[in-house]
């Protein structure tokens, strides 16, 4: 029996996912957000199946409803609507997944389906894949504005190393002519990197806001200072959402991820506060190998709830809300 298949079944309760195929939407119709996989693993540094984890994000988000209720603590990003916000109502598609998007042909292959989908929709998110697919997904975002382009990580790590690997979307960007100092790398750990690239990073002006700071700081504020950097040119600005950040204990499935590394419900926030900018164009979810999850699935139902964040926040672009209210930040 699949996972599919032991859900219960509610009326009332919809669930997420299942999304009809993007060619499916009539001409000149446009989408609030689509999907599409991008399962690059070839070029992994650590041994991978994270080819298998597009299909996995896409079974676990049926596990969700699509529905956002009343919070008054997450003001200024919550939804004025008193019975709460439907996902659903929203247009989300699935485009499908690149075929074969390793090497230099399948890299082609992954900025022109970027292009096409998300030139008929607000936003896109790509399901990888190890972190090799941000350089192709970032740039066929961006098309023709990389003089005006900006980048946010979430990551423990600069990407930064030479080659072409999951290690180096960032220095690729910068080589294929991103401004470095329109790049945020938000949660970078101690014993993570190398000295080395710790250097690179400072020498390139990459502003880094280290996993430490976090503990002192809102989320969303700290998502709010990246995209001020980031967006600086007036974007687009691409997410890079490496789950690895995360702490271990909350993702096993993510080869590279260390104890002390982000809460699940920081990478949840930031995922959401950032795609409330409608600079932000375009966002990937990688550096997950769906077969070697927990036996609970965890790391896979966090990066599904990622998606629906990231909808979530596409969806406050779309729907009026109250003025936003001061926030102070926390010492």
């Amino acid at each position: 029996m699949t996972e599919a298949a032991a859900l219960s079944h509610d009326p009332l309760w919809p669930r997420a996912g299942d999304w009809p195929a993007f060619e499916t939407m009539a001409d000149g119709a446009r989408a609030a957000l689509a999907i599409v996989g991008v399962p690059a693993w070839r070029t992994s540094l650590s041994p991978t199946a994270a080819h298998a984890t597009p299909a996995a994000i896409r079974a676990a988000l049926r596990r969700y409803s699509p529905a956002l209720v009343p919070d008054r603590s997450r003001d200024p990003l919550n939804f004025p609507l008193a019975g709460g916000t439907d996902l659903g109502e929203l247009t989300l598609v699935d485009a499908g997944d690149v075929e074969e998007p390793d090497g230099e042909a399948g890299e082609a292959r992954t900025r022109a389906r970027v292009g096409e989908v998300l030139a008929a929709s607000e936003a896109l998110v790509a399901l990888g894949g190890d972190n090799s697919v941000t350089f192709a997904t970032a740039l066929g975002a961006w098309g023709t504005d990389l003089a005006t382009a900006g980048l946010v990580t979430i990551d423990a790590h600069y990407d930064l190393r030479d080659g072409v690997s999951n290690g180096s979307p960032v220095r690729r960007l910068i080589e294929a002519g991103l401004d470095p100092s329109r790049i945020v790398q938000i949660g970078i750990q101690d014993f993570a990197n190398s000295a080395a690239y710790a250097r690179r990073a400072a020498d390139l002006g990459i502003t880094v806001i280290h996993r430490n700071e976090l503990h002192h700081r809102l989320p969303h504020l700290a998502m709010a200072e990246a995209l001020e950097i980031a967006g600086a040119a007036g974007g687009p600005v691409h997410l890079d959402v490496d789950v690895d950040a995360c702490d271990r204990s909350v993702v096993p499935a993510c080869p590279a991820s260390v104890p002390g590394g982000l809460a699940a419900w920081e990478l949840r926030a930031l995922v959401r506060a950032a795609a409330s900018d409608p600079r932000v164009r375009s966002a990937d979810l990688v550096e997950i190998d769906a077969t070697a999850d927990a036996a609970d699935g965890r790391t896979v139902r966090l990066a599904a709830l990622c998606v629906l964040e990231f909808a979530a926040g596409v969806a406050t672009r779309l729907v009026p809300g109250p003025a936003e209210p001061v926030v102070v930040d926390a010492e």
